[in-house]
């Protein structure tokens, strides 16, 4: 699917326009780049799950009371249990995992540097099944694909949002972590999406595997006449604003992306292997990439997005959530791997998002609709593996947890809280957080503690 709409365009085209024209490496909307060197050097990693990722499938009750709930209620779409792979949080394991998620499972079981955060979702502050029936402060259009995608990449929860959290965490740190660096500290490998825009900061974006920056201009005499050319074409002054400021932009692109480019040919390879024909991996392989070249590109602090799509899963879930985790968990492992052959593991943390969950009543034609409140993982060093935070809903349709009666979880931690405490390991400090994050306030909790 497309993971944003038409008005995205109206909102980023007036800065990126001629970038996505001219610089072949640069995603349609993309500008700047991120990339890490130093010694404090930390590293935030994002992977969405475009489409709304049915996580009462990705983990679910093991126990017998637990499970046979479950099995009741989701029906056809219910894993058989034998298959669950557990998750053991000490001497017990009342949850357990997909079972094409097994890679997953060893980090959170072997390695304990995958944790699992429980019903996150938006929130524009505590919210009960009484207050929600009675439309009380809710976020704007709850059940719509972009806008829900807009509110958990900026956590702005009403109107339409012109810059992301991600973004916004970068305006605050670079004066202190990047100065002087070549490279603001955004690089997505899949788009651009408003995640990585600030007030300030704009995101350098590349396809994962591809030179970036300029492409058709090799060494030959041709190539660089046609570079000279375009070089002329940037200064070309007509009285336009529009034009002059994207004549600038791509200008910088153009610099940005022959940096990037020369600081990759002198990595060494990378010895981790990435799953061949896997999407995902292709992105966390360009990350890793990217993560080893810090030093020459000199920023101490990075963030990157990726991204799967393809869970808008209104029919035939169970084959089509094998497929994509079969995916999404052998890539997520290689990547930690990689960080662990880098000496960065402690330094990178990687996230999920999903603008919702889906629906724990089975809809018709094998699928779900979609929901609310859902589960997210966090992977990294420095996290407090082997553990489950946050509060797990009640799985009764009608219940406490439920908006209805077909079981759209409402969240019991908001992704103001998630964020911000991605944002507090990262260096962003306590009093800054609720210009970045504007619900905050509204929560006891600013930090959920799966980081140390």
């Amino acid at each position: 699917m497309t993971p944003h709409t038409r008005r995205d365009f109206m909102r980023l085209a007036c800065c990126s326009a001629a970038t996505a024209s001219i610089v072949g490496g640069l995603s349609k909307f993309g500008l700047v780049s991120a990339l890490a060197g130093g010694t404090d050097y930390k590293a935030l990693v994002c992977i969405f799950y475009f489409g709304g990722n049915d996580s009462n499938n990705f983990i679910m009750p093991i126990d017998t009371a637990g499970y046979a709930n479950y099995q009741t209620v989701r029906a056809n779409l219910a894993i058989p249990q034998g298959s669950i792979l557990p998750l053991q949080t000490g001497s017990s394991a009342n949850f357990g995992l997909h079972p094409n998620l097994p890679e997953l499972q060893g980090l959170f079981n072997n390695q304990k540097s995958l944790a699992v955060l429980a019903n996150v979702g938006t929130l524009v502050q505590p919210t009960t099944r009484a207050q929600y029936q009675q439309y009380q402060n809710l976020p704007q259009n709850l059940f719509s694909h972009s806008d829900q995608q807009d509110q958990w990449q900026t956590t702005q929860l009403s109107g339409l949002p012109n810059s992301g959290w991600a973004g916004k965490v970068a305006d605050k740190l670079n004066p202190t972590y990047n100065s002087g660096a070549s490279f603001p500290p955004i690089l997505s490998v899949a788009g651009s999406p408003i995640f990585c825009t600030g007030d300030v900061t704009r995101p350098f974006s590349m396809n994962p595997g591809s030179t970036p920056g300029v492409q058709g201009f090799d060494s030959s005499a041709a190539g660089q006449a046609r570079f000279q050319a375009l070089q002329q074409l940037l200064t070309f002054d007509t009285g336009l604003s529009l034009v002059q400021a994207a004549s600038s932009v791509t200008g910088q692109a153009i610099q940005e992306g022959v940096v990037l480019s020369n600081a990759l040919k002198n990595i060494p390879a990378i010895q981790t292997v990435f799953p061949a024909s896997n999407g995902l991996a292709a992105q966390l392989k360009q990350v890793a990439q990217v993560i080893a070249a810090r030093s020459a590109l000199g920023v101490n602090r990075q963030i990157f997005f990726c991204s799967q799509g393809g869970f808008d899963t209104h029919s035939n879930q169970l084959p089509t959530q094998v497929g994509l985790y079969s995916q999404v968990s052998p890539a997520i492992a290689a990547f930690y791997q990689a960080t662990q052959e880098l000496g960065v593991a402690n330094n990178v943390t990687t996230f999920t998002l999903s603008e919702f969950a889906r629906t724990f009543q089975p809809g018709s034609n094998g699928g779900t609709d979609h929901a609310w409140g859902g589960h997210q993982i966090i992977v990294g060093g420095a996290v407090q593996g082997n553990k489950l935070y946050g509060t797990w809903p009640t799985l009764t349709p009608g219940g406490p947890d439920d908006t209805g009666s077909n079981g759209r979880w409402i969240p019991t931690t908001s992704v103001d809280q998630y964020a911000a405490t991605l944002a507090s390991w990262f260096g962003v400090a306590a009093s800054d957080l609720p210009s970045i994050f504007p619900n905050l306030a509204n929560f006891q909790t600013s930090n959920l503690g799966f980081l140390g």
